[in-house]
């Protein structure tokens, strides 16, 4: 075994993991390094990446923390405090600051992305979630308890919200058009958002599968990727019709789902403790690989710029909060 793969073994093992044979280089997906999380406890949320500074902000949900990783030398840099159930985050590259949702407390935190204080808060809604940047219109929208907000920048006021059947999970905003994807798992349904109006103009009934969750969007082919638990599912939506045009079976317990347009691949992270990547092909969407992870590493963020998948790994008994580092490869 080259020794770089060795040393990975080693970190991986003394870090509490499993490491069945480190992938292969024919693999799409190659687990590269594992980054510890010191004394983060409980359940991991979602992630968002500082390109310029090559940071990764980890919602730490069950320890009321934010992580902070240096993803170019992979260590981990600081654990945040003072939040009430962080569920959300986003980098702003404009302003240089991190909003993070809180879930309890409904509130949205800015930070300073140098010190990480807080600069200001903006009460959102109940189990406030996932939150998305639009940059040309900036504007963050925040997912919470039966709807969408959107709050304007750099003054961080209100500027509107769009009533929900059901708590929004995961959304997408569409780059080419005003629209703007929701899923709405509790009403088993997708809503379309028109985001300038902030009016929901359309709602789809998710066909052969529900729970869903996680979403991937694919602007140039107007096309939606649509992670389902029940049972576990990709479902491919049309976003012109809103109809389901193909699925394909997936690793359970999934909460993220991410398009690599380079490579015509999803990769979708699941708590039953590996990674699926979906080729599209001329039939479909099929399988390719499943990439052992962890056990309840459902979270994840994939940085088309670094080429890398990063995963979220929870404290489990021997297994040790950490962020799994995967490289995709052609």
């Amino acid at each position: 075994m080259p020794m770089r793969n060795a040393s990975i073994v080693l970190f991986a093992a003394l870090a509490g993991f499993e490491t069945p044979a480190l992938v292969q280089s024919k693999e799409p997906l190659a687990v590269v390094a594992t980054i510890e999380l010191p004394n983060v406890e409980g359940r991991i949320d979602h992630l968002a990446v500082d390109r310029e500074g090559q940071r990764l902000f980890v919602a730490a949900l069950g320890n009321n923390t934010l992580e902070v990783v240096d993803v170019r030398q992979g260590r981990h840099l600081q654990s945040v405090k003072g939040f009430q159930e962080p569920q959300g985050v986003a980098f702003l590259p404009d302003t240089k600051q991190v909003a993070v949702a809180n879930g309890q407390s409904g509130e949205l935190q800015f930070l300073a992305g140098d010190d990480m204080h807080v600069v200001s808060r903006v009460k959102v809604g109940d189990d406030a979630d996932n939150v998305r940047y639009d940059a040309a219109a900036r504007r963050l929208y925040v997912g919470y308890a039966n709807g969408i907000a959107a709050v304007s920048l750099p003054d961080g006021k209100p500027a509107g919200s769009a009533a929900l059947a059901a708590h929004a999970e995961s959304f997408q905003l569409d780059p080419s058009s005003a629209m703007m994807y929701v899923n709405v798992p509790g009403a088993r349904q997708i809503a379309a958002i028109d985001r300038k109006a902030m009016k929901v103009v359309a709602t789809w009934r998710t066909s052969g599968a529900e729970s869903n969750y996680p979403m991937a969007l694919d602007a140039a082919a107007k096309r939606l990727f649509i992670g389902c638990r029940r049972p576990a599912k990709i479902l491919v939506v049309d976003t012109v019709s809103g109809k389901v045009t193909a699925s394909a079976d997936t690793i359970g317990d999934t909460d993220d789902v991410f398009y690599d347009a380079r490579r015509k691949r999803l990769y979708v992270s699941g708590g039953e403790g590996a990674v699926d990547v979906l080729q599209d092909q001329p039939t479909g969407f099929a399988r390719v690989a499943r990439i052992p992870t962890a056990a309840g590493a459902r979270t994840s963020l994939f940085v088309p710029e670094f080429n890398r998948l990063y995963v979220a790994v929870p404290h489990r008994g021997a297994q040790r909060a950490a962020v799994m580092v995967l490289e995709a490869r052609d």
